[in-house]
């Protein structure tokens, strides 16, 4: 054992003033995302992206090529065709692990320690199924040795004691239940994904395991689980960086860089993710501002009155519109004007304009969103918060 000395069970890292400052506005934007309110619909809506993000990051690293698209209808439980029925096998165990440690998390309030025992129910999870496009026992340590690139495994035989070492350690090192600080538990969660890396207890599906041991980390961390899966999106989309940081602290036997690279994308998904919230909240203000606005109209015809109300409530808030795609904003709209002229929808518009709900330049519309953005604070711009 004593020839893997990255795999050492002992503090290998540094956090520096960057990597500290950093983790303070991943914290600080966490508890933005938990303390802002989400309609239960949109809330519904933004955890299975990020359980479909999750899924398809995660075995895409691996070589799964299923698009976003194709994951939804897993999701939604639809079949594809038989040609991607593995890979469709491939996602959908990751999916339902995510849900079921969602489930055991945040319904039933179960939270384990980090156990070999776990690590082996979390391999199964994601080996269901799949015979032979798994290269091993589903929940079952390996028994053979493994070279993966150039680098040679540790030897099967001393993988037992390594797992029980690294779990043990893992108690030790970040005080799990006494110290729920967020450094600490970010922190854990990135250590623990790296060292099933390097041990590679399983002959095959140790990147999604490791993965999966992270995921629950921050879930049961209290992480808002629209965010869990963040880490995993970040190493996707930058997965020849991954690899190569991967790398970098297994030969330098230093954890520091692949941290500090990993908290930087944790903060841009988590920047990405308040940005959704708040951009879903300024929807919902526009339309009650829209609403309010139309409450004070005085009308003769309820018909017309009707109809430019839900023009200015299906008028998309981020877009130009020119007058012949107005009518298509929404069937709503289509049928509104479907029996009136060209005539009066330009008279609406033109009211809509006088109302100061709508500006007009060269022949395009746009929805007057100043207007409410007036009403908020007004503040300094953070450089390093662009939400």
């Amino acid at each position: 054992m004593n020839k893997f000395q990255h795999i050492a069970f002992s503090k290998r890292w540094n956090i520096t003033p960057e990597i500290s400052y950093i983790l303070g506005q991943c914290k600080t934007l966490t508890r933005a995302i938990s303390d802002t309110p989400i309609q239960p619909e949109y809330h519904q809506r933004l955890l299975n992206l990020s359980l479909i993000k999750g899924a398809q990051a995660t075995t895409a690293i691996e070589g799964n090529t299923l698009s976003h698209e194709e994951i939804q209808k897993i999701q939604s439980g639809e079949k594809l065709p038989p040609s991607k029925e593995y890979q469709e096998i491939e996602v959908k165990n990751i999916l339902d692990a995510f849900n079921k440690f969602l489930n055991d998390v945040t319904v039933k309030n179960s939270i384990q320690y980090i156990t070999p025992s776990l690590i082996k129910d979390m391999h199964k999870l994601i080996g269901v199924n799949l015979g032979k496009h798994l290269d091993a026992i589903p929940g079952q340590f390996r028994e053979d040795s493994r070279i993966v690139g150039s680098y040679r495994c540790p030897d099967h035989r001393d993988i037992k004691e390594y797992m029980t070492s690294l779990c043990q350690w893992l108690v030790k090192e970040f005080n799990f239940g006494k110290d729920n600080s967020f450094k600490t538990t970010v922190i854990q969660a990135i250590v623990t994904h790296i060292y099933i890396e390097w041990i590679h207890p399983f002959g095959d599906g140790n990147g999604r395991t490791g993965r999966l041991a992270e995921f629950y980390i921050l879930l049961r961390s209290g992480l808002p689980n629209i965010a869990t899966h963040i880490l995993s999106n970040y190493y996707n989309l930058t997965r020849p960086e991954y690899y190569r940081q991967l790398e970098n602290a297994r030969v330098k036997n230093d954890l520091t860089e692949f941290i500090h690279y990993a908290v930087l994308g944790f903060r841009d998904g988590l920047n990405e993710t308040l940005g959704s919230i708040r951009k879903s909240q300024f929807d919902i203000h526009w339309k009650y501002f829209i609403y309010e606005t139309f409450k004070n109209v005085a009308y003769r015809k309820k018909d017309a009155f009707k109809r430019k109300r839900d023009l200015m409530l299906d008028f998309p808030i981020h877009s130009e519109l020119r007058l012949e795609d107005i009518e298509e904003i929404s069937p709503a709209i289509a049928r509104h004007y479907v029996k009136i002229t060209e005539v009066t929808l330009k008279r609406d518009l033109k009211e809509l304009v006088e109302m100061g709900l709508l500006i007009k330049n060269r022949g395009t519309y746009r929805a007057n969103t100043e207007i409410l953005k007036a009403f908020t604070p007004v503040k300094r711009p953070d450089p390093d918060l662009n939400y």
